[in-house]
């Protein structure tokens, strides 16, 4: 199994399951629009015996604004 641990934007410290550790960029849902991060560096913890696989992954682009609500 890994992990892609995001940076920046609205899902920043969150770590997210990873099925495939050679992907380069994730497109996540986020409200109506979608979220765009991308990785950056190589694979962290790919030895058998020191946890799950690390890929850093950082906030580019947002499909739709993002920012509080002014719904009251």
């Amino acid at each position: 199994m890994a992990i892609a641990r995001l940076h920046g934007g609205p899902l920043d410290g969150q770590l997210l399951p990873l099925e495939r550790p050679d992907l380069d960029s994730l497109i996540v849902p986020y409200g109506e629009g979608q979220i765009v991060y991308r990785r950056q560096g190589d694979l962290a913890r790919t030895g058998t015996s020191d946890g799950p696989t690390e890929a850093e992954f950082w906030f580019i682009e947002a499909t739709d604004e993002i920012g509080p609500s002014n719904d009251d």
